[in-house]
């Protein structure tokens, strides 16, 4: 399986976001679709096997804090895609000298404790607010020294 990740930047909506992160079950994120060709806010990038896009991770800074997105296609999961977009993630967390990552998982997510679970096994923990889910960014304060 040979995997790559490339940023898009800027990013526009298109037909891979509009199967893969626009194509998840109602209620998995709190997220409405842009119009074809709309530039996206935030930092995208994408997962590619073999030239079929198969993920997207996304960022976007808020005060010195990422938080992150990922979507991952439905023949790619299970195999390692999802964990791989997340330690890229926190890794370009990292290289911008962030300290957090968090995911809000919406209260009408499909398969919320699931996703909690599979988040909470990789580190995240509930934020005091309770609506984030939380974990230091591994490297961090050595990149900020």
């Amino acid at each position: 399986m040979s995997l790559t990740w490339n940023c898009e930047s800027p990013a526009y909506w298109d037909k891979e976001k509009a199967r893969i992160v626009g194509g998840v079950e109602a209620g998995a994120l709190d997220f409405e679709a842009p119009a074809e060709g709309a530039v996206l806010p935030g930092v995208w990038w994408r997962v590619e096997q073999d030239g079929y896009v198969v993920a997207y991770g996304w960022m976007d800074v808020v005060w010195g804090e990422a938080e992150i997105l990922l979507a991952v296609d439905d023949v790619a999961r299970s195999i390692g895609v999802g964990g791989m977009v997340l330690d890229l993630l926190e890794a370009e967390a990292a290289e911008r000298g962030l300290s957090y990552l968090y995911n809000t998982v919406p209260k009408g997510h499909p398969d919320r404790e699931a996703t909690t679970r599979w988040l909470s096994s990789r580190g995240f923990y509930q934020s005091a607010d309770e609506e984030r889910l939380v974990r230091c960014v591994r490297g961090a304060a050595r990149k900020a020294a």
